[in-house]
């Protein structure tokens, strides 16, 4: 009953419970590091009994507490210094330390490449259960020298080893997963070996070095670790929302030694460039990188500016069209878009009007290569290759055309934007605001504002005017505007059924 009801003993007891937690930290985080040598299935085993085997070395040794005392008797001398025992397995066990630290962290720092080019080469279970003992008993015999000097109970001493084991047998899988997980950790946690090495080595000659000067360096040296462990995986998550074509680029480009910078106002010397990409080279590897994830739709010429030949006009009319037009190639229909004939070359066109052939024969022999307006542009630019073509009719789910896609329009995509010669470009900028077209990709914009977050892939909108309008709610008037991703999106101009000019302004 004394045991229960002296408060110096229950104080005892869990000063000791800590004390002994903290000291088998130690002994934790190298077997932690030598479990890691074993395959997978083994490690867990190996873990549980090289801390069972520390626990029986500890009852073990309080059991014979009497001849652990006469471990502190001089033995013999040099010098002016004194050696017992203890000295000399604290020496051992020093050494011991920083020898297998030392070889772990050469190992990890200048032998990665040669242990990378073996195949699943494990360390024998045996021999890792023999280091593991070796470690136990010089911890062992710190731990259990410290609980001797702290209370005279036995009962006592016997508990707090068996709590403190208990809790860090517990606790044990999770910082093993925790730190084979993190590099960085093992490396640290091998310093903090070579650390209290070098601390048995000085204890073992004499020189008493406090604990808590050692445990006061470790506990800042891992409030430092945490800090870049936190701020790697703020780190990861800033990537992970960075678009993966974009992240791609920066890491070609950054593996190309950066990029080329260019000073208008002086001539371009070889000596003045670094290897790498200029401002143009940089987009068109974006570009590239974007095709395989990239809709046509966000490239293609909308249903309602498709320049297209009617059957059913007259040859003088059909004529004139296509002299007035730039384009080269024309989707031919009987009275609608979406009654489409084929796609007829203009020359071949004039020809069989100049001499009366059948245009509605003609135009059926080369039929248009009709693609769902959902595929992206790698799959489309795979389809001008099989089919030879260089013009593509897009359709929805119920078979409307929707639009209508060229190798033209995948050129513009990679290297950027060919208007015509009566054709303004879709982005004009003018300081520190663009003047934007309503039909827009807002893929485009985004790259030439260097921003992401405008592209949503779960709405239907690729514009810069299905955007807005999924902002309002319904066609916005002039001089309305909202803000998005640190943009203000102002619209100048619209009709009846849509918008036509955006201008968008930095905050």
């Amino acid at each position: 009953m004394e045991f229960l009801t002296d408060p110096q003993i229950w104080a005892g007891l869990v000063t000791l419970i800590i004390l002994e937690i903290v000291l088998g930290i130690d002994n934790l985080v190298f077997i932690a590091i030598l479990v890691k040598k074993l395959p997978p299935h083994q490690r867990d085993k190996a873990r549980t009994i090289g801390l069972t085997l520390a626990l029986l070395m500890r009852l073990g040794l309080l059991s014979i507490v009497s001849w652990l005392v006469t471990l502190t008797q001089p033995l013999f001398s040099i010098g002016t210094l004194t050696f017992s025992w203890r000295d000399i397995i604290l020496i051992s066990g020093g050494l011991f330390l920083l020898a297998k630290a030392t070889m772990e962290l050469h190992e990890r720092l200048e032998g990665e490449s040669r242990q990378a080019s073996k195949t699943n080469v494990y360390a024998s279970f045996g021999v890792i259960i023999a280091q593991i003992l070796a470690l136990d008993a010089v911890f062992s015999l710190d731990s259990i020298i410290t609980a001797v000097g702290m209370v005279d109970n036995l009962t006592v001493m016997m508990i707090a080893v068996v709590v403190a084991m208990v809790v860090m047998l517990v606790g044990s899988k999770w910082i093993t997963d925790f730190v084979n997980a993190h590099p960085t950790v093992v490396v640290l946690c091998l310093s903090f070996l070579l650390m209290i090495g070098c601390s048995l080595v000085a204890e073992g000659f004499g020189f008493h070095i406090p604990k808590g000067y050692l445990y006061a360096a470790m506990g800042f040296s891992i409030l430092i670790e945490a800090f870049n462990q936190l701020i790697r995986r703020n780190s990861l998550k800033r990537e992970e929302h960075t678009p993966l074509r974009q992240r791609t680029t920066d890491a070609i480009v950054k593996l190309m030694g950066g990029r080329i910078e260019f000073d208008a106002d002086e001539p371009v010397t070889p000596e003045g460039l670094t290897p790498g990409f200029d401002a143009h080279e940089r987009e068109m590897v974006t570009g590239v990188l974007s095709l395989a994830e990239r809709s046509v739709r966000t490239l293609m010429t909308p249903r309602n500016e498709i320049c297209w030949l009617d059957i059913q006009d007259d040859a003088d009319a059909l004529k004139q069209q296509i002299r007035t037009s730039s384009h080269q190639l024309f989707p031919v229909c009987n009275g609608s878009l979406d009654e489409l004939l084929g796609v007829v070359r203009s020359k071949d066109m004039l020809l069989a009007l100049e001499q009366g052939e059948d245009i509605q024969a003609l135009a059926r022999s080369q039929p248009a290569m009709v693609v769902p307006d959902s595929i992206t542009a790698m799959r489309l630019l795979q389809g001008f290759r099989l089919n030879r073509t260089n013009l593509a009719i897009l359709t929805d789910e119920f078979g409307s055309v929707q639009g209508l896609v060229t190798l033209h329009d995948l050129l513009e995509s990679i290297v950027g934007e060919f208007p015509d010669a009566d054709e303004l470009p879709e982005i004009i900028q003018t300081g520190d605001s663009w003047q934007v077209k309503g039909c827009t990709a807002l893929h485009d914009l985004e790259h030439k504002l260097e921003i992401t977050g405008l592209v949503d892939p779960e709405e239907e909108y690729v514009t810069v005017a299905g955007m807005l309008l999924a902002e309002f709610g319904s066609l916005p008037k002039a001089g309305e505007s909202v803000e998005r991703e640190g943009f203000r999106f102002e619209v100048i101009q619209v009709d009846e059924l849509r918008i036509l000019e955006v201008r968008v302004h930095r905050l």
